[in-house]
């Protein structure tokens, strides 16, 4: 296999010009499954594409860590945040930032238990009927004359019902939903030029930072202030250790809740209705059998996978598959690919609505699988039987276009032509 072939795995480009590079994935999982690849520009990286690896490598923290990085970038993207790191080490709480998703062992575990109460089963149950209120309302205003309408289905639905249940559970006023929405599509899809703040990289992810800066430390001093029962209170208020969590895991708690939950879950839901407009006998056997909307949602995290790569670097010499793993290598996990495992998946490139078993690593393994996957799945599932059962007829109006990302490549715009019914 040549560099260009790694190319594709890798660069943010491919995925918006050519979506998930599934051919490829393919043919390495049946061919070279653990395939170390050296693509010019970028760092060598090993390619993990089986179900069973990606398993393997996430129940072992201690050896495969979310440090020093946990995705993947050209290399002067990478060299000059660690240079800009260092620069700024200790001049302030961005530059200190940790989240729970780049945090290893006890630190992770330790933080979080700061959220983990608020997203179980339990917690979640009494909000279930606002999130189905808000699916319904949501799909009311989808536009339409007689029944009849077009729309672009991420901007008008995907974005808007997911985004509307977190701010609801941080306990955010609805007019600061599009300041939070345009902060999402700036940090996830900064590698797309729809969505950048200016075209000096440095300078837009340095004013990119205030603004999130500006808005989460006003958050946090209000709910110190005057504390509530909602989740950014929980966050303002945690002590680790019997101690204040510092400023800066504060921040970067305030940054992974109020934008990495519903950029998948918009993710998710966007490839879903995708899903269902190129596959229309699922979507009849779903709106025929609503009770198939749990295992519905289950197959559209594995069929779409929203998030689809993570990195781990081995902190010793590890064997897998026969290939010597040395110590300070990336290992590049490819959640997408191991969601398509032939191995594991009967008719892996099928979307079926009824698929059981499905072992799915759509929300990760391990300890850090998704704090949020509930809230996903109940978001998620909401809406889907709002659309399952009022969507009487539903076609592609346009091209959908992707994210210019290798992260969470999802759907940023997708236009439809419906027949809704009241």
């Amino acid at each position: 296999m040549n560099e260009l072939d790694g190319l594709k795995l890798v660069e943010p480009t491919s995925y918006a010009q050519d979506g998930y590079p599934h051919d490829l994935w393919t043919e390495l999982r049946q061919n070279d499954p653990l395939h170390k690849f050296d693509v010019p520009g970028w760092r060598p990286f090993w390619a993990v594409t089986k179900h069973a690896d990606v398993r393997e490598i996430s129940k072992q923290p201690e050896i495969f860590t979310n440090q020093p990085r946990m995705v993947i970038s050209r290399l002067e993207i990478e060299e000059e945040m660690e240079a800009e790191r260092a620069r700024r080490e200790g001049e302030g709480t961005f530059n200190g930032m940790r989240t729970i998703i780049n945090m290893d062992g006890e630190d992770h575990r330790k933080m979080r238990m700061v959220a983990s109460p608020a997203f179980t089963p339990n917690a979640l149950r009494k909000l279930e009927p606002v999130i189905r209120e808000t699916a319904r309302a949501v799909v009311d205003q989808m536009p339409n004359t007689g029944g009849e309408g077009e729309c672009d289905f991420v901007t008008d639905v995907a974005n808007v019902h997911p985004l509307k249940i977190i701010c609801r559970i941080l306990g955010m006023p609805e007019s600061d939903e599009p300041l939070i929405l345009k902060l999402t599509n700036q940090l996830f899809g900064g590698e797309d030029p729809e969505f950048q703040r200016d075209p000096d990289r440095k300078k837009r992810m340095m004013e990119l930072g205030l603004e999130m800066y500006q808005l989460f430390s006003s958050v946090a001093a209000d709910r110190r202030a005057n504390p509530t029962d909602d989740l950014a209170s929980v966050i303002a208020n945690a002590r680790v250790d019997g101690e204040p969590m510092s400023e800066a895991d504060t921040f970067g708690y305030y940054l992974i809740t109020f934008t990495a939950g519903h950029e998948t879950t918009r993710g998710a839901i966007s490839g879903g209705l995708l899903a269902l407009i190129e596959n229309p006998e699922q979507r009849k056997k779903l709106s025929a059998d609503l009770s198939l909307i749990p295992t519905a949602i289950n197959e559209i995290v594995r069929y779409v996978t929203p998030v689809n790569t993570m990195v781990r670097t081995a902190q010793t010499d590890y064997e897998l598959r026969g290939q010597q793993i040395e110590e300070g290598d990336a290992v590049v996990m490819f959640y997408a690919s191991a969601n398509r495992d032939e191995e594991v998946f009967d008719d892996p490139h099928s979307f079926k609505v009824d698929r059981r078993p499905n072992p799915h690593l759509g929300f990760g393994i391990g300890e850090h699988f998704c704090l949020g996957s509930n809230l996903a799945r109940m978001t998620s599932g909401a809406l889907f039987r709002e659309l399952a059962s009022r969507l009487e007829s539903v076609e592609l109006a346009g091209t959908p276009e992707r994210v210019v990302s290798n992260l969470v490549p999802g759907i940023k715009h997708l236009p439809i032509r419906y027949r809704l019914r009241s």
